[in-house]
């Protein structure tokens, strides 16, 4: 062991399952090299040498992730570097190349001024406590020192043809499909993906640009998928598929552009899955819908709720041994058939391969999915220093009313009319809520409980979309 000079990060960095901040305010190239000295130690010190390393398409990438791996080979590590591209690519590079720990470096879907790290050792997500842990080693500057190599390994086509394999089915019908990359990190690959798919494949701004001209990469947000919705009207495709910024969450739109969220899909994933494996767990967040859960209940399978978050929930499945769990944020976990994270670009190819096996159109699996009425995942300015406590105190306010409270992950509360959701956002300044009721008169009501406990906490505004509903 040596000790060095101690860097000290931002406290609003060390988040709870990656390290995310403000380039040039919050987050600097400097915090990536310590990053880089302290991991690099942890790496070491737990019985690893080989660390993976990618970026997305941010224009800060480059930089952040020069510093980052500088910090890596000073502490002795060896890093294999592979190309800009998608989070899962830097994922299949652990198994592909067999590395000991891994970071992608990319803001995920954050605005465009955001930058951020995002790690796996030993073949698991580095969170919480873990996180906590390297800030401390690098404000102790208690590093391991050596002179690390760095190689360039070009696994993009390796990750394409593991892609491409998932549709191991006779595709009598090809499908027409648009592809929107956001400019994000996918663009590449999702280009060589469909030029190996069956079908007619139509691609929107697969130019990765690290500005996003043409619309902010988060699928979760309608209002991001109106070119794809007008794409798929205008080629009169079977549904359409949208990637975020670092291509781990999909955003998907049957052939009518309705969109299906993301518990709606984690439904068609589950119903295939528990066809093989009878009464499998099924993991999904908070924020999915009660429906969700139900019909898992009604196919046989054990619906496990948990929190949000992707290194939560990768945790949880290893812990449970499920074999797919999902996020209404639009993560979904495949460890049937896969390698247990969170992939949007499989999920596309599995979704291609469930369509072609079921003979179903994606219309008709929408169709005949249960109705509930709910607001969207909401989003609601809170400053970082504030959003942990304000669950508390609503968290206060429901146990000394005796309500019926889940707070596995903030509080989801039951009512007669249904539930809503308050829990803080572990990437963004904001406060997530969500409602879903039997009727639109229940869903009002709902609505009205969660802005009377906001107002109470100092938060007070009009929050909610009007209707709403899958």
């Amino acid at each position: 062991m040596a000790v060095s000079a101690g860097h000290k990060f931002d406290p609003s960095v060390l988040r709870e399952y990656d390290v995310r901040g403000v380039v040039g305010k919050t987050l600097h190239a400097e915090d990536a090299r310590a990053l880089g000295k302290a991991f690099g130690t942890k790496v070491l010190r737990s019985g690893g040498k080989r660390v993976a390393v990618g970026r997305d398409g941010r224009l800060s990438s480059p930089d952040m992730a020069d510093a980052l791996i500088d910090g890596l080979r000073s502490t002795g590590c060896n890093v294999i570097r592979i190309a800009m591209g998608p989070t899962p690519m830097l994922y299949f590079t652990v198994y592909d190349q067999k590395t000991d720990a891994g970071i992608m470096v990319t803001g995920s879907h954050n605005p465009s001024d955001y930058n951020g790290f995002k790690m796996l050792n030993g073949g698991k997500s580095v969170f919480g406590d873990a996180i906590q842990e390297l800030g401390k080693m690098a404000a102790a500057g208690d590093f391991e020192t050596g002179n690390g190599t760095l190689e360039d390994v070009d696994v993009e086509d390796r990750y394409v043809e593991r892609l491409v394999a998932e549709l191991d089915v006779d595709v009598a019908k090809p499908m027409t499909i648009v592809w929107d990359c956001g400019n994000g990190a996918s663009g590449n690959v999702v280009r060589k993906l469909t030029a190996k798919l069956p079908g007619n494949h139509h691609l929107l701004f697969d130019d990765i640009d690290g500005t996003f001209p043409n619309h902010h990469p988060d699928p979760t947000v309608e209002a991001n998928l109106v070119d794809i919705k007008a794409a798929v009207k205008a080629h009169k495709a079977d549904w359409g598929v949208a990637f975020d910024g670092d291509g781990d969450r999909i955003g998907v739109v049957d052939g009518r552009g309705k969109v299906l969220w993301g518990d709606q899909l984690l439904q068609i994933y589950a119903a295939d899955v528990l066809q093989r494996q009878p009464g499998a767990a099924i993991i999904a967040d908070v924020k999915a819908s009660q429906t969700l859960f139900d019909e898992v209940t009604r196919l046989g399978g054990e619906a496990i709720m948990w929190k949000t978050g992707h290194s939560l929930i990768k945790t949880k499945m290893i812990e449970s041994k499920a074999p797919i769990a999902g996020e209404m944020s639009g993560h979904i976990f495949f460890a049937e058939r896969y390698y247990g994270y969170d992939d949007a670009m499989y999920a596309a190819v599995r979704l291609y391969r469930i369509l072609v096996q079921s003979g179903k159109s994606l219309d008709m699996w929408h169709d005949a999915m249960p109705v509930a009425v709910n607001t969207p995942e909401t989003r609601i300015e809170c400053p970082d220093d504030r959003k942990f406590a304000l669950i508390e105190e609503v968290r206060a306010r429901l146990s000394q009313a005796g309500a019926e409270v889940n707070g596995i992950d903030g509080v989801r509360v039951r009512t007669d009319d249904g539930w809503w959701l308050l829990r803080a956002s572990n990437t963004q300044p904001a406060i997530v809520a969500r409602c879903e009721a039997a009727d639109e008169a229940g869903l009002v009501r709902l609505k009205e409980q969660v802005t009377i406990q906001l107002a109470q906490s100092g938060l007070r505004g009009d929050f909610f979309a009007p209707g709403g509903g899958h």
